[in-house]
């Protein structure tokens, strides 16, 4: 048997990959990987505390990684910015195994693992508005992280059962909805010139201060 400490998080995802189509994120693939690799349980503990969804959320931000990399590695200078959007989700996608991301899902959809879930959606998100030189720091940061997150996981969904050549109505449908999402953000630019919109705005704009407030006073991105 290995030492304590011998194994990282990576080696651990590699080998208990090849289990997750048949078992899922589940503890019967995470026994399998450690006897795999010749470990301990104790060892499997430290490196994923929570067990299963641990080990799901490490896969899914391991994603994260190859996505951004791919992100910067591209020459999206030349596209406008929704197809640099539309780029990152399809590199997300890419990066992905269709099954794995399947089970994954099949976890995080359970009560107690929602949370995670959606979290791990909304960091996916951020990261490629980060990737892209995003620096909004007022409602913006919060709005454009929901609307992608929106249309994320419409894509996944739509993903899962493309059996397209290539993906390529899921990258169709990636365009579709940044479309619907740019016309909608238009719109959303020409009303907040009117006066019943700055004025509907007056009282949740005093919420969002308050929010901001405590971020403020922390030390952190006083740009």
């Amino acid at each position: 048997m290995r030492l304590l400490g011998m194994v990282d998080k990576d080696t651990f995802l590699d080998a208990i990959l090849p289990h997750v189509p048949f078992d899922g994120w589940s503890h019967a693939a995470m026994d399998a990987a450690t006897a795999d690799l010749d470990i301990g349980a104790d060892e499997v503990r430290v490196l994923f505390p929570r067990g299963p969804v641990d080990m799901a959320l490490a896969y899914h931000q391991r994603g994260d990684r190859l996505m951004a990399a791919r992100m910067q590695g591209a020459d999206l200078s030349a596209l406008r910015y929704s197809d640099r959007i539309a780029a990152g989700l399809r590199f997300r996608l890419e990066v992905a195994d269709r099954e794995l991301v399947r089970k994954g899902m099949a976890l995080f959809a359970l009560p107690q693992h929602a949370g995670i879930g959606a979290g791990a959606v909304w960091q996916t998100c951020g990261l490629i508005w980060e990737t892209l030189g995003d620096a909004s720091r007022d409602v913006n940061w919060y709005t454009k992280r929901a609307t992608l997150s929106a249309v994320y996981s419409s894509a996944v969904l739509f993903w899962l059962g493309d059996d397209s050549e290539d993906n390529q109505d899921s990258w169709d449908f990636i365009d579709r909805r940044i479309a619907d999402v740019m016309s909608f953000e238009k719109f959303k630019g020409k009303a907040r010139e009117t006066g019943l919109f700055k004025a509907f705005m007056r009282g949740p704009g005093r919420v969002l201060d308050q929010i901001k407030a405590p971020v403020k006073g922390n030390g952190e991105d006083q740009r």
